[in-house]
């Protein structure tokens, strides 16, 4: 039974759905207080929606989450990546090292960026074990086979993988079409880019059998000199849904090849040059540029492949599953200007009694990995309490090796010679009971407990020669709690509090200094929230405050070979305001907006300064400097971010919508210093959707996009390093300047 208050009169759509029965729409022409009765039809099928409901929050969990649907994502996929399409949630903040959405993208939600961002494909993880990043390059147009997404900020509910240390993303690849299709969507537009979708689906037998494919190509030249992007992907999903049960397979591939531009651009050339790309840069005998390696590029496949199950045992009982496999091989390949032979563990050459210890070379970094396990889950539904208990397991196996594939001086080498080889090994075990018992008509208690086991080893050596090897054992116990009240039928608020720990990743082992102690990381996350819901307006608004001990960041402070390092700092916090809000202005005009403020602090902060007198006077001068700052600010941690939409529905088959986001100042280290900073920035964009009428196709549309309607000149990311030589600072840095207007138009078509 269900009661809606404070409607006015007028037509109102009613859609009522519950598991295992058809979902049904009916109108209503509400004159009067009214009471109805909804008959549902029982479906044959199990819908396989349940795939990932041991890892989503339900709608009544203490939980801070958007959840994006498939004709959201779908309207505006023009060929981004994944990030650029997740824009209207809060306190995400997008950013494109090509500048144009194509190609390396990335995202950062509450300011924390993808390795602290938990990650999963239909439950299953896709965050790299070792070093806790997500590439959606290696999944170009994933989008154009998802069905929805939800993000949980904060730590969220128990799922598997990496911790989540700043928000989850969960995504559920696309459900089986209840009749046959083919749809071709093609698209052109700035840059060189084209984008070519063909997709189908054989709908649901009478068995429950189904087949839905897409194969998808990708290209553009990029808004950064060299910046090309070359991609490939296909999708395939098979399966067969009976009454109580869905086994389901599917097989995804991403192959990207792309010019690296990720070194961004000098911050003294943005005003006279926004597209350079130092990439590949070759040098004469006098040390100027000749020219530009023509393949200095990333290369690299992922391949997924999963076997989903879910069983109704009983009305009230579900298990669902996973097993999976990820593979991964590729490189990116590099031109080395004056590269000195005992870098590679080389001998010098001699050549008519002329010893050479340097030269310029071409050489490979590999990574060679498989990623495989397990994870099962069971959900138990009761009139008062919701349970879900689940396991998960998995192991990753690395290969990093280099190659020198050509030199203009061989030493006792050949070509394709290896210098450096290594192994991670790395096994995660968890195991989770999460329950909402709803104590009365208002009231719900919320309780999750989660345990994680790591073993993680390296063998072998470094790049640079120096010995990587170790090993690593975690063991961590993650609770989480919270209440749920309902003020009303319309309003309700929530609080939770989570812990949460993470491993370092990979790259910390990579340079910490020999005698250097390194801990894992501590979350304590407290979040406070309000919800209304009405007939024409829904805000989501909370309060959160994450609490972080010995979080990794940068100092400044190198190893004692001279590479950057990540190092514990034991005090930092967040503390922010979140809301969204979306509101039906007219039948036609629907308005939504999302706002964060938030203060992002390092308590006791320490810079170091590299001296590079050190090494022309090591007795008597440091090596570094330091200086004590005291509470600074976390670098790429905005103070406010907005976002708001305007959607009109002009005519039935015509729909505009126009968008704008505001970022305020990011510091790019954490000195707070505003000369090593990014400006604010605000972007705005116009989509439009046309739907032709006409008889020789299921469906034709047509899709229109401008980018940066405003032409703003404007940076999302950026890297800084600074040194002092002679009593005078200097400061090397990249800036990743972004596309002014640019716009892309498709077609698609359905048959």
């Amino acid at each position: 039974a269900f009661l809606f208050t404070g409607l006015k009169s007028g037509k109102y759509d009613l859609i009522v759905s519950f598991m295992g029965f058809e979902t049904k729409t009916q109108s209503i022409e509400l004159t009067k207080n009214e009471e109805i009765c909804i008959y549902l039809q029982e479906i044959a099928f199990l819908s396989d929606e349940v795939i990932v409901n041991a890892s989503r929050a339900a709608d009544n969990a203490p939980i801070t989450y958007s959840t994006i649907n498939n004709n959201e994502l779908q309207s505006k996929n023009t060929g981004v990546d994944l990030p650029f399409l997740l824009q209207s949630t809060p306190s995400l903040v997008v950013s494109s090292d090509a500048g144009g959405g194509i190609g390396y993208t990335n995202l950062r939600i509450r300011g924390t960026d993808l390795t602290s961002i938990n990650v999963t494909l239909n439950g299953v993880p896709v965050n790299d074990p070792e070093s806790h990043a997500v590439y959606f390059v290696d999944l170009p147009d994933l989008v154009s086979s998802v069905d929805n997404i939800q993000i949980q900020r904060g730590v969220g509910t128990s799922t598997n993988g990496s911790a989540a240390f700043g928000a989850s993303i969960n995504i559920k690849t696309e459900s089986p079409s209840p009749t046959p299709f083919a749809q071709l969507n093609s698209g052109v537009g700035s840059f060189a880019t084209f984008k070519n979708t063909l997709s189908f689906g054989t709908g649901i037998s009478e068995k429950g059998f189904s087949l839905n494919g897409r194969l998808s190509k990708i290209n553009s030249d990029g808004f950064i000199d060299r910046a090309s992007s070359d991609l490939k992907s296909y999708y395939l999903s098979g399966s067969w849904s009976g009454k109580y049960t869905i086994i389901k397979v599917i097989a995804t591939s991403g192959l990207e090849k792309t010019y690296q531009s990720w070194y961004g651009v000098p911050k003294d050339s943005l005003k006279t040059n926004r597209t350079y790309n130092p990439a590949g840069a070759m040098t004469n005998a006098n040390g100027n540029i000749s020219g530009y390696y023509a393949n200095q590029t990333d290369n690299y496949q992922q391949d997924y492949y999963q076997l989903l199950i879910a069983q109704q045992i009983k009305e009230n009982l579900l298990l669902s599953g996973a097993i999976f496999l990820t593979k991964g091989k590729g490189y990116y390949e590099e031109w080395e200007n004056d590269k000195s032979f005992s870098e590679y563990g080389l001998s010098d050459v001699v050549i008519g009694g002329e010893t050479i210890s340097s030269t310029d070379l071409v050489q490979q970094k590999w990574l060679d990995n498989d990623y495989y396990g397990f994870n099962l889950a069971l959900l138990h539904h009761h009139k008062k309490i919701n349970t879900t208990i689940g396991i998960g397991w998995n192991r990753y196996i690395g290969k990093h090796f280099g190659n020198i594939s050509w030199a203009q001086f061989a030493s006792e080498s050949k070509n394709d010679t290896k210098w450096y080889e290594n192994k991670g090994d790395k096994s995660d075990f968890n195991a989770y009971a999460k329950t909402i018992y709803q104590l009365n008509q208002k009231v719900s208690l919320f309780a999750d407990l989660q345990i994680r086991l790591i073993n993680y080893a390296i063998v072998g050596n470094h790049d640079n020669l120096t010995d990587l090897t170790q090993s690593h054992d975690y063991a961590f116990f993650n609770p989480k709690s919270g209440i749920s009240f309902s003020l009303n039928s319309l309003q309700s608020v929530y609080a939770s509090v989570a812990r949460t720990f993470r491993e370092p990743g990979r790259t910390i082992y990579e340079d910490a200094s020999l005698n250097e102690e390194i801990f894992n990381e501590e979350l304590i996350d407290f979040e406070l929230g309000y919800k209304l819901n009405t007939s024409k307006l829904n805000l989501n608004s909370n309060v959160f405050y994450m609490d972080y001990t010995n979080q990794f960041v940068l100092t400044g402070k190198i190893n004692e070979v001279g590479a950057a390092i990540m190092t514990n700092v034991p005090d930092s916090y967040r503390f922010g305001f979140e809301a969204a809000i979306t509101y039906k202005w007219t039948k036609k005009m629907l308005i939504s907006g999302n706002l964060t403020l938030s203060e992002n602090k390092i308590k006791n902060f320490t810079e170091y300064i590299d001296n590079w007198n050190y090494w022309d006077d090591p007795e008597n001068q440091p090596y570094q400097f330091e200086n004590y700052l005291g509470t600074t600010n976390i670098s790429f941690s905005p103070s406010a971010t907005v976002g708001a939409q305007f959607s009109y529905q002009v005519f039935d088959n015509l729909n505009i919508v126009l968008n704008s986001n505001y970022v305020s100042r990011q510091f790019i280290d954490n000195t707070s210093n505003v000369d090593r900073s990014l400006d604010p920035y605000i972007i705005g964009s116009l989509l439009v959707n046309i739907k032709i009428k006409q008889k020789i196709f299921k469906e034709l549309a047509l899709t229109g996009q401008l980018n940066n309607l405003f032409n703003t000149k404007y940076e999302t990311n950026a890297w800084v390093y600074q040194y002092i030589y002679d009593n005078q600072h200097y400061t090397m840095d990249g800036y990743f300047p972004q596309a002014g207007l640019n716009g892309m138009l498709s077609v698609t078509i359905r048959f």
